[in-house]
């Protein structure tokens, strides 16, 4: 039995060892075969990043939001980490039956910890196996989050782990026994029932079964090395090593996903100048190897646990894009196109072939095959990514917040629409009218730009216009972007004025843009035509430089004379102005309508007196909550505010479900599925509320959409309101209507007339 056992472990051995540096050599090669990144942009701060890895490890921060499933996986993934000596003392057994690691061996908290974790290993492993045995395909079809995994690679990954952790607490029992361990030890206590199990079984016996075990161990442990090398786009197994770097090297040191802002075009790992770019610069990716290194290290690492998925909005109203299988299939095309791809292969930007025949003669057919594929093509064209996948995107950022292995799939996303936008001209015919509007009128709906200062006429307290009533803005707190919804979109304007005339009563001072601001961009970035974005984008920095006086500086403190504070009631404004513009030279303080609100409120200055009655649910803007994490102010508006009782969606916060308009979706018919509108409709009527607030002009017009073709349709109460939190503490704050005078007394002819209730 001893030398079936050594003979079999050791050629096992040779051949793992031997493949599994041959894989990573080979994963080495094939993420290196991806792009520069700009320049420290994914190395600085080294500290902060090791800080961020250990965090996001030993706490599991992104894991432990699913409850056990991420209590089960930390035991999983600390016992992968840390129980290897367990393997060097099942080599040392092979040869003789009782030995015992050097210093560890005998070492009362070493003998514990391997008990221990040797026991959860097996419970986390089970934990994880029942867990994904109750949501198979078979069972929950598309809202099972393993929909599209590699089922048979799942499989093996967890019965290995469950067979390695079992051997480890089999050969505890049998090392108790050798050794005549003959009473109940601390270095034993998971596994002394073994040891009296197996206590009264023969020296010879005890010896081949601990030869056997260990070749059991070793040789699962060493198949599984020969099985993941030989699949190096195994995902479910690689990540437990990929995930370290690909966390090390994310977007933001600190720790913050890859959200809020996009990153700027580069090419060759250098940002583009689009007033003079240069004749060799890519724009956007159209093959594989155009994405950056960071990027195919993102797509190697996907372990297919389909968390993206389960809280994509487009997957869950039965559109072709799932976030998990985009990722896999860049992932496998990337890892089948690498051998075509090192030996030189690959096309130039005039679509020639940059390899001669004979330096591609070596490659294998199906690498040849997988080069021709076109990574944006329908199935008839053999593409990698279906154009329907690419385009229901809605830029929610569910995805990148639940992925615990930190994958940047929006970045990917727009980067591939680029390049369609850009190069192409292939995106949804209707996008194209709302590109055309904002080249030519500045706004996505082509009206005139002396319509954005209509609304201040609605109005009967006065709104400054910076260079028309005041010169800039030194004189006023803040600089209320209005945004092109809130000046021209008919629902929109009612929490402009809302906001407005709040201020207004606070006594705050604040101004707006005299009309000659554009759109932010965010529509057209998001589609991904930068170019209209650096174009709108740098107009309008230049507008509010001139606006905060930026060259009129205080000659005491060498500082411009006005704070930089912005105040927007669009979040999609909010997020572009406070963190995209920043790459066009425009900083700024930039805060969130219901951020000032809350403020004021907790200042005394806005004072909610009058009851809103009724159930009121909010729902998350996506660019508010989870692209800049502002969760608490429109919540504790709506708390201060008398009469209302909250109750929340079953997705909302983190796991907030979108409305359907981001990433350009508010311009773009939606013809697959059902509408994400409704969907997010729907969840809010099964609490049967009177208002639905939310925090968003695009919000506000997809919810309103929704629930008034819910109310024609009969299928929601006519009563039902759709509100920004802005008009319902408004509703609030001011004079109760029934301020009447007492019947015996004469009613003043001078009593001003109460402003009617909004």
């Amino acid at each position: 039995m001893q030398l079936a056992a050594i003979i079999v472990s050791l050629v096992l051995t040779v051949v793992g060892v031997a493949l599994i540096a041959r894989a990573v050599a080979q994963i080495y090669r094939h993420i290196t075969l991806g792009q520069p990144v700009p320049a420290g942009s994914r190395t600085d701060d080294p500290k902060a990043r090791t800080v961020t890895l250990v965090k996001e490890f030993l706490g599991h921060t992104r894991m432990n939001r699913w409850g056990i499933v991420g209590f089960a996986h930390w035991f999983v993934a600390i016992g992968f980490l840390t129980l290897p000596p367990t393997l060097a003392q099942a080599y040392g057994q092979l040869f003789k039956a009782d030995w015992t690691l050097p210093v560890l061996g005998g070492f009362l908290p070493f003998e514990m910890y391997i008990e221990f974790i040797g026991l959860m290993t097996v419970v986390g492993i089970l934990t994880l196996i029942v867990i994904r045995l109750l949501n198979l395909p078979s069972r929950a079809g598309r809202k099972s989050r393993f929909a599209g995994s590699k089922a048979w690679q799942a499989y093996f990954v967890e019965y290995v782990i469950l067979t390695i952790g079992l051997a480890i607490l089999a050969l505890r029992g049998l090392e108790g026994a050798i050794h005549h361990v003959d009473h109940y030890e601390a270095a034993y206590f998971v596994s002394y029932p073994l040891v009296v199990a197996f206590d009264g079984v023969g020296l010879e016996t005890l010896q081949n079964l601990i030869y056997f075990t260990a070749m059991i161990k070793i040789g699962v442990s060493l198949i599984w090395m020969i099985t993941v090398s030989l699949n190096t786009n195994m995902g479910v197994a690689w990540h437990r090593f990929l995930a370290f770097p690909n966390i090390w090297f994310k977007r933001n040191a600190t720790g913050e996903t890859a959200l809020g802002a996009l990153q700027p075009m580069t090419s060759g790992g250098e940002p583009i100048d689009f007033t003079d770019p240069g004749e060799d610069d890519v724009f956007g990716v159209s093959q594989v190897e155009q994405f950056s290194w960071k990027g195919l290290l993102d797509f190697s690492t996907c372990t297919e646990c389909g968390r993206c998925q389960s809280q994509c909005p487009a997957w869950n109203t039965g559109k072709p894009l799932s976030p998990k299988l985009l990722i896999m299939s860049l992932r496998d095309h990337a890892h089948a196109k690498a051998p075509y791809l090192l030996a030189g292969g690959g096309k130039s930007m005039e679509g020639e072939e940059k390899a001669s025949e004979e330096q591609l003669k070596d490659v294998p057919a199906a690498a040849l095959a997988e080069a021709e594929r076109p990574l944006i093509g329908t199935l008839e064209e053999n593409g990698v990514i279906d154009p329907d996948v690419l385009w229901s995107c809605t830029t929610c950022g569910a995805c990148v917040e639940q992925c615990p292995v930190d994958i940047e799939h929006v970045d990917h996303i727009v980067d591939m629409r680029r390049y369609q936008v850009m190069i192409e001209s292939a995106f949804p015919s209707e996008a194209g009218t709302m590109l055309k509007n904002l080249e030519k009128k500045g706004n996505p709906w082509g009206l005139a730009k002396k319509q954005r200062l209509e609304w201040t006429k609605e109005v009967d307290f006065e709104v400054p216009v910076v260079g028309k009533d005041i010169e800039d803005l030194s004189e006023v707190d803040y600089l209320y972007w209005v945004g092109c919804a809130g000046a021209l979109e008919d629902r929109a304007k009612k929490t402009t004025k809302a906001f407005a005339e709040l201020l207004h009563i606070a006594g705050v001072k604040f101004a707006i843009m005299g009309g000659d601001e554009k759109c932010t961009g965010d529509s057209a970035r998001r589609l991904g035509n930068e170019p209209l974005f650096q174009e709108l984008g740098m107009e309008n920095v230049a507008s509010l430089n001139m606006a905060f006086g930026e060259d009129d500086e205080d000659e005491s403190t060498k500082k411009p004379k006005s704070a930089k504070k912005i105040v927007s009631t669009c979040p999609h404004c909010f997020n572009t102005i406070a963190n995209e513009y920043p790459q066009l030279g425009g900083d700024y303080e930039v805060i969130h309508h219901t951020q000032l609100l809350q403020h004021l409120i907790d200042e005394g200055k806005l004072i909610p007196v009058t009851p809103v009655e009724g159930l009121i649910t909010y729902h998350d803007p996506c660019y508010l909550g989870r692209h800049n994490k502002v969760y608490t102010p429109p919540r504790e508006i709506m708390t201060a505010v008398p009469g209302l009782r909250q109750q929340e969606m079953h997705r909302h916060k983190e796991r907030g479900f979108c409305c359907g308009a981001g990433g350009a979706r508010m311009w773009m018919e939606e013809r697959i599925g059902k509408r994400i509108n409704n969907e997010r409709v729907d969840e809010a009527l099964s609490l049967n509320p009177d208002i639905v607030s939310t925090a968003c002009p695009f919000c506000l017009v997809m919810l309103t959409d929704s629930v008034n073709g819910k109310k024609n349709d009969g299928k929601a109460k006519e009563s039902i309101q759709v509100v920004d939190v802005a008009q319902l503490l408004l509703d609030s704050v001011k004079t109760p209507v029934d301020d009447e005078p007492p019947a015996d007394e004469p009613e003043s002819e001078n009593e001003p007339e109460p402003a009617p209730v909004k």
